[in-house]
């Protein structure tokens, strides 16, 4: 059966639509040693469930609480690499931001999360050689470091390569 009714989008208006340069992190000019920030999230029930979904990780000590219970971590974990993500927020939304590129990533897994643990990861720029930058990663929840490593990202210049 067709419908009677019409629908018209507007149309886009170009004073809110965001610009290429407007969305861009930091180019590799704008950094200096030592810069650093944060993302923090609170792990839920939802997040490690969607993360075994969409990664086809289904360990039981993930899933299964029964199963978990007779583990060394005596109960459910959520997914190292889903805590490993939140270095990968930070670095791809903020420092530097939008327009770099992961080039590697040591990780180091020191202690579990659970749900309802909310996960701070921090990354510090310690190195810089051309538009190579070296971070030093780490996510915590509180003062106990559950992640830590290095991670090595390219980073756009604003001068074009010769």
């Amino acid at each position: 059966m067709a419908s009677d009714i019409a629908v018209t989008l507007p149309e886009p208006d170009m004073a809110t639509q965001a610009t290429p340069d407007e969305l861009h992190g930091y180019y590799v000019e704008d950094l200096e040693l030592g810069m650093t920030s944060v993302y923090a999230k609170t792990v839920s029930e939802t997040d490690i469930v969607l993360f075994a979904g969409i990664s086809g990780d289904n360990n039981p000590v993930h899933l299964n609480q029964e199963f978990a219970a007779d583990t060394m971590f005596e109960g459910r974990i959520a997914h190292g690499m889903l805590t490993a993500s939140f270095i990968s927020t930070v670095l791809g939304m903020k420092l530097p931001g939008p327009g770099c590129v992961y080039l590697s990533q040591s990780l180091n897994f020191k202690a579990p999360v659970r749900a309802g643990d909310t996960v701070t990861a921090r990354v510090t720029l310690k190195a810089l050689e051309g538009r190579r930058a070296t971070f030093e990663t780490v996510c915590m929840v509180g003062e106990k470091v559950v992640v830590d490593g290095e991670a090595r990202i390219f980073v756009p210049s604003r001068t074009p390569p010769q």
